[in-house]
């Protein structure tokens, strides 16, 4: 059974940092990544990375987040830096692997002026 367990979510003021880290089970995901849900809008892609360490990047997010994987753990991380009030949301740990995409449960990260 596949499990993804999310954590490292909160609030913070803006310009601080936080980092979610997504811990998977049942599976080895050729991908995996963070996506994120603003209130009243759609899931986006914040970033992703592949089990070879290619990234991609929302374009808001370059330079200031940094999405790293932990292959023998089958767990990523998200370092965000320089929050904006504007990366409020629920982020949601995303796995793609053989068997299909998972998603985990998300956590909230709340940005303040």
């Amino acid at each position: 059974q596949v499990q993804l367990v999310e954590s490292g979510g909160g609030l913070v003021q803006a310009g601080g940092s936080l980092r979610l880290s997504c811990a998977a089970s049942g599976a080895i995901f050729a991908v995996m990544g963070w996506y994120r849900q603003a209130p009243g809008k759609q899931r986006t892609l914040v970033a992703r990375i592949s089990n070879g360490a290619s990234t991609n990047y929302a374009d808001s997010v370059k330079g200031r987040f940094t999405i790293s994987r932990d292959n023998a753990k089958n767990t990523v991380y998200l370092h965000m830096n320089s929050l904006k009030v504007e990366d409020t949301g629920l982020y949601y740990c995303n796995a793609v692997g053989a068997y299909g995409a998972y998603w985990g449960q998300g956590t909230q990260v709340t940005v303040s002026t």
